[in-house]
């Protein structure tokens, strides 16, 4: 091998071994990036490396100051422990690794902070409402607190915020805090106060960068408003009773205290309850009471005076000082006595005159019962009560009315329409009537008002009325009519002073318009049926009654229902049917005329005294209908060139002498308003037999039938003839030639 060769081999064999140890030997410091380091906590810096099985490991700051941690090597791995963290850790901490010639170094930056509590919410006193109070929102040992930012809030809203943005001129932690003063309110109870502080460096676990503190507001109120109720008065007799209740507001709730100032000015604590109550109080109970309501931050009180009478005996009358009685009611009054354990009791009245009612006495009470009410009882009445040797006296005013019933609505007659009707209103029995009104009102109208003003000329009952005549009309029907009476007596005191009564209004209208429907018609035949309906207008609505005008001008009741019906007429249906329109207030009618035809039937059409008679003799024609009044009979002869009319007298024609031309047809025609028939008959005339003239019927027939064969022999003898001429005969042939 050329020497330049092994030369260039063993180059690239020291270049390859340098290679793979530098790819081999490797330095790894963990954490990995910049270290923030909590002060007074412990924090542990770990250098490893790869590729070196026994690394040599050395620790050092980049400006060569103390470590102030503790190394501890082992193997590939190095730790350098700070414990506890200090501002002097605040350095680039450098690891040197050694592998035989080769050497490594590897760095990582320190970091001391401190944010080790959360804020403390502080409150310079207690929050009562409407006093100022002071927020402190402290954050103790911060650093570096130029990176600090403290925000308060009140539930969402923020109160106020502030980041320490000034310079630190030396390393160290401090307490930084945040204030705010308001005043608060009732709607602040139960909300909530937030201190939030945030550390911004960067690099921080976000959870750790922040902490907040929170406070729910508990506001306070001191007590006011102090209300005291005594029952039953500030002023009462001895060995009474009196209950005071005693409220506060505040909160918390306050607590109510009792207690008596007495002459001193000292207070007599009495009790811790809102009600206090004192039985069979003396003349000594009187003085001041006083009341406080207590709760945590303040106090109030009120002060009520309590005046304790000596005792004495009283007089009660009721029911009243002053009464009203109604006449006929009984009336019972009573004289009470307290104070006194044996009272005597006396009655009369102020003027002496009779009582005019029963006394009855037991132990304190007296009553006199005046049954029933008269005039004779309208005093003032006088209860004397006899205690020892003292007696008090009380009266009561007896005052007698009379007002027993509600007015009275009377008419003068049944209310027609536009008939003119006179109401009257009627008070009975009315004591005093000189305060007496009434008012007369049609709806909330008053249309007429009476007040019978006056001297009375004596005591008695009187029946006063007010009276008025109106026309009514329909529109006025569900009006109400209201007779109000009024005792106006303002002095005295009973009820009712007002009475009323109505009534509604019903106009009637007497029957009218009365309408007759005839279906099928008023002229029908004999067999059918016939409806007859009837309307009449009125009010109230008018009853129907149908009835059929006889002979003699009397009417039969024939129904009362709108509708009469002939299911099959027959000819004494035919007359006048009437309908009657009926209420209370009149009646109207209508008539129609009902006609009942007949169809002729039953015709007889004879001849008299034979249908063949001799010439000469007399014959009776007689046409009758049996079944029918009114028909029109027609008889006439028919004949060929035309029929002729016979003048009959009630369907009979007589012919004296009876003549050969009379012979013939006769027939008899019966006509009526609903139909016709007709009947006939053959009337022989026979000639006499000594008549010169006369044909036999053999003669008769003889003569017709020559005349037939003279005709016949003379159209023979033709045709053979022609026949002849042409020398042949042919009877179709002849014929043709005929056609």
């Amino acid at each position: 091998m050329p020497r330049k060769m092994v030369v260039i081999f063993g180059t690239s064999n020291i270049l390859w071994m340098v290679f793979a140890a530098s790819q081999a030997f490797k330095i790894e410091i963990s954490p990995e990036s910049k270290v923030l380091a909590p002060i007074g906590e412990s924090v542990s810096l770990t250098c490893s490396t790869t590729g070196c099985d026994s690394p040599s490991f050395s620790w050092r700051t980049q400006i060569d100051s103390p470590l102030n941690a503790k190394v501890r090597s082992e193997g590939t791995k190095s730790t350098l422990t700070m414990d506890p963290v200090s501002f002097d850790n605040d350095h680039s901490y450098l690891c040197t690794a050694t592998c035989g010639s080769g050497k490594l170094e590897k760095g990582i930056q320190v970091e001391p902070y401190s944010f080790p509590k959360d804020p403390e919410i502080q409150l310079s006193g207690s929050l009562e409402v409407g006093k100022p109070v002071t927020v402190i929102c402290l954050v103790p040992d911060v650093y570096p607190f130029d990176r600090l930012e403290i925000d308060l809030l009140k539930d969402d809203q923020v109160m106020k915020s502030q980041i320490f943005l000034e310079d630190m001129d030396k390393k160290s932690t401090e307490t930084k805090s945040l204030e705010v003063t308001f005043i608060p309110v009732i709607k602040d109870i139960g909300k909530t106060l937030f201190c939030r502080a945030e550390l911004h460096i960067a690099g921080i676990d976000p959870e750790l960068a922040e902490r907040k503190t929170t406070k729910v507001l508990q506001v306070y109120i001191s007590p006011k408003n102090i209300v005291i109720l005594v029952n039953p008065s500030t002023s009462l007799q001895e060995g009474g009773s009196v209950t005071m209740m005693c409220s506060s507001d505040g909160l918390p709730a306050p607590e109510i205290f009792w207690s008596k100032k007495l002459d001193n000015g000292n207070l007599q604590p009495l009790s811790g309850n809102a009600t206090l109550t004192l039985i069979a109080m003396r003349v000594e109970d009187s003085g001041i009471y006083i009341c406080e309501g207590v709760n945590l931050i303040g106090r109030n009180r009120k002060e009520v005076e309590l005046i304790v009478q000596e005792k004495l005996f009283t007089v009660e009358v009721s029911p009243k000082s002053r009464i009203a009685a109604q006449i006929g009611d009984s009336v019972v009054l009573t004289c009470n006595v307290t104070g006194c354990g044996s009272p005597s009791f006396s009655w009369r009245t102020q003027i002496d005159s009779p009582l005019s009612g029963k006394v009855r006495s037991e132990g304190t009470k007296s009553t006199l019962t005046l049954s029933p009410i008269s005039f004779e009882n309208e005093h003032d009445y006088l209860c004397t009560v006899t205690c020892g040797h003292k007696k008090l006296e009380k009266g009561i005013q007896v005052q007698v009315y009379s007002f027993l019933r509600d007015p009275e609505i009377e008419m003068s007659d049944l209310v027609v329409n536009e008939n003119p009707v006179t109401v009257s209103c009627k008070v009975p029995e009315v004591y005093p009537f000189d305060r007496l009104e009434i008012d007369l009102l049609m709806g909330e109208n008053i249309i007429k008002n009476k007040g019978f003003w006056g001297d009375m000329d004596k005591q008695s009952l009187e029946t006063k009325s007010l009276e008025m005549t109106f026309i009514p009309t329909t529109k006025d029907t569900g009006k109400v009519l209201v007779c109000r009476a009024k005792l106006n007596i303002s002095e005295m005191e009973f009820e009712p002073k007002q009475r009323q009564s109505t009534e509604t209004l019903y106009v009637n209208v007497a029957p009218r318009d009365t309408t007759i429907l005839v279906s099928p018609s008023s002229i029908v035949e004999e067999g059918s049926f016939v409806n007859l309906t009837c309307f009449s207008d009125g009010l109230p609505a008018p009853k129907i009654l149908w009835s059929k005008k006889l002979n003699n001008g009397d009417l039969q009741p024939l129904s009362e229902n709108t509708t009469f019906t002939l299911m099959s007429t027959k000819m004494k249906d035919s007359g006048i049917y009437v309908c009657e329109g009926i209420n209370q207030a009149g009646i109207n009618r209508k008539e129609v005329e009902l006609i009942i035809q007949v169809v002729p039937k039953d015709i007889q059409l004879t001849a008299f005294p034979s249908e063949s008679v001799k010439e000469g003799d007399t014959v009776t024609i007689s046409c009758t209908c049996g079944n029918v009044s009114e028909i029109w009979i027609t008889l006439k002869k028919k004949a060929e060139t035309g029929d002729k009319m016979l003048k009959s007298i009630d369907g009979t024609y007589t012919i004296p002498k009876a003549q050969l031309e009379d012979a013939g047809v006769y027939e008899c025609e019966s006509k009526s308003a609903v139909g016709s028939q007709l009947r006939s008959l053959t009337l022989d005339v026979k000639g006499r037999e000594n008549n010169q003239d006369y044909l036999s019927p053999g003669l008769l027939v003889l003569y017709c039938a020559c005349s037939l064969i003279i005709p016949v022999i003379g159209m023979t003898v033709y045709f053979v003839r022609k026949a002849n001429m042409k020398g042949s005969y042919s009877l179709v042939e002849a014929l043709k030639s005929k056609v």
